[in-house]
């Protein structure tokens, strides 16, 4: 069978283009946690490989045989909530067919399997139970990586928290040598609520943690050794500037890279003529077809956006504010743990598709609800004409923001969000925006690519422009601040034509104010200026 790249649970190095998750962590360090008996977090957002690296290094810890390792899935014990004694029975019973899958020693197994089966029977301090007996029944040291642990809600995850640090002082002869604890979130973002009120912190009821560790993205290297094994095994070559596409729409991410490339190589028969290179093109189309479909993955992330603690980091990102936002310490990191902004600074939407695909989320309704043609706004030769959008735009903005805006969780960046909607009503199934947004930045910036032959996006292209300010100080600061701006990125981008739309949300200021259309020359370059 011909490998393929994989987009759907653990890799399985038989049918799928792999990197070895133990290459993708610091191996000597892990041992040396082990060895030191810690106990320890591994984390990282949905879909970056966790599950894969676990088994591989289950795997690898036993071919070694120092330890007896084991992995176990521990989600299903999420439906027990707070019912304590059906959550840790799941648990229990989970570990034991875990060891009657992974364990090859009959025997053993065998031992292991009993002994869950028995201790889940007996009350609500049967995890602490069984480990202490496998552990005093093992010939070697335990080693138990627990998967999916912050998917556990309430009761049930406090009590195997203290369960696990219960037993901490008897290892390794009466419990494991070390556990890695597993999942999107660090143990410090554990929020457990108590049916009487009380929140409890899992900092505080797994004060043993030594060490968090984040399992990192892909590395270009990483990126370009996946996209070699296809070419290895298929003849099948990527064309110069695909790996840079994939890096900037990705930055690395794991599930991205693999559904991109899955998108480009295999999803039509066409695209499975291996004797063609895969181009640029081709993987920009992939990224569209994805945004579109909103496959698990995009779905899942959209779904975070509803969190207040989310909101709170990425509304100012995608306002494009100034940075002087006091944003929580506690939140920003969540948002790293689950992949939605980089790691760097100033702050900034992950990857090119998460930015894509989140103001697309945000306003996926008021697009289809939204009662506007792309015919009304070709010109006879097929051109975009900017002109009667934009100002078809000020007229909408004018008679529906006030009521359109109220609908959004996101205020602040309500104008921007609004405007991305229309625009994208309009262009969806003909051209492309591309959108370039962070906090510090001051603006929203979009690049509008609308094809002008059959050729589609090969052939010759109107490029457009678009600035967007919220006019915070006077409109003539926010204006020259804007020109200058905007044509700077008009020539980096080539375009030929410049908007700069400035939002004035002062309520005092009637809309007679607020409205205007301006030509200004910046440099050797036209702007039309856009009052809202």
């Amino acid at each position: 069978m011909e490998k393929f790249f994989n987009t759907a649970g653990p890799n399985q190095p038989d049918i799928h283009y792999t990197l070895l998750p133990k290459d993708r962590i610091n191996w000597p360090e892990l041992s040396g946690l082990m060895g030191a008996r810690k106990y320890f977090i591994l984390h990282a957002p949905r879909q970056t490989g966790k599950t894969s690296l676990l088994i591989n290094l289950m795997h690898f810890i036993n071919a070694q045989g120092q330890y007896r390792a084991l992995y176990v899935n521990i989600e299903a014990a999420q439906a027990a909530r707070s019912d304590v004694a059906s959550g840790i029975a799941t648990i229990v019973s989970a570990m034991g067919r875990a060891a009657d899958i992974y364990w090859k020693d009959p025997s053993w197994s065998q031992l292991a399997w009993q002994e869950a089966q028995q201790a889940a029977t007996q009350g609500k301090d049967s995890l602490t139970a069984v480990l202490q007996r496998w552990s005093l029944a093992s010939d070697k040291p335990l080693i138990i990586l627990l998967d999916e642990v912050d998917a556990l809600v309430g009761d049930t995850l406090i009590s195997l928290l203290r369960q696990i640090r219960a037993g901490y002082a008897q290892r390794p002869e009466a419990f494991p040598q070390s556990m890695v604890l597993c999942g999107v979130r660090d143990v410090r973002d554990y929020r457990m609520h108590r049916p009487d009120g009380e929140i409890i912190t899992g900092g505080s009821a797994f004060n043993i943690k030594s060490e968090s560790i984040r399992l990192g993205d892909f590395t270009q290297n990483d990126v370009k050794n996946l996209l070699q094994q296809h070419t290895d095994a298929t003849g099948q070559t990527f064309a110069p500037g695909v790996l840079e596409e994939i890096w900037d729409d990705t930055q690395g991410q794991p599930w991205l890279v693999n559904a991109l490339a899955y998108e480009a190589c295999f999803r039509k028969p066409e695209q499975r003529d291996r004797n063609q290179p895969v181009t640029v093109e081709q993987m920009r189309q992939a990224r569209e077809s994805l945004i579109l479909r909103r496959d698990t993955h995009l779905d899942q992330l959209a779904d975070k956006l509803r969190e207040p603690r989310v909101r709170h980091v990425v509304e100012p990102i995608l306002a494009g504010l100034g940075g002087s936002e006091d944003l929580p310490d506690d939140d920003i990191q969540y948002c790293r743990d689950l992949g939605l902004i980089g790691l760097g600074r100033p702050l900034a939407i992950a990857n090119r598709i998460y930015a894509e695909v989140i103001p697309r989320q945000l306003t996926w309704s008021t697009q289809e609800t939204m009662v506007q043609e792309q015919a009304w706004y070709l010109t006879p030769e097929g051109h975009m004409d900017m002109e009667r959008l934009l100002t078809a735009f000020q007229q909408f903005f004018r008679e529906n923001a006030e009521v359109w805006l109220e609908r959004y969780a996101y205020k602040e960046a309500g104008p921007q969000l609004l405007l991305q909607a229309f625009l994208q009503r309009i262009v969806n199934g003909g051209g492309r925006i591309a959108r370039e947004y962070g906090l510090g930045r001051g603006r929203t910036d979009l690049f509008l690519q609308w094809p002008l032959s059959p050729q589609g996006f090969l052939g010759p292209m109107q490029q457009v422009v678009l600035e967007l300010k919220i006019q915070h100080k006077g409109r003539a600061a926010t204006l020259a601040a804007g020109l200058e701006q905007v044509a700077r990125y008009a020539d980096q981008c080539g375009a030929d034509s410049a908007h700069l739309l400035i939002f004035n949300r002062d309520p005092k200021v009637s809309w007679d104010d607020k409205i205007y259309q301006q030509q200004h020359t910046q440099g050797q370059r036209t702007v039309s200026v856009w009052g809202m």
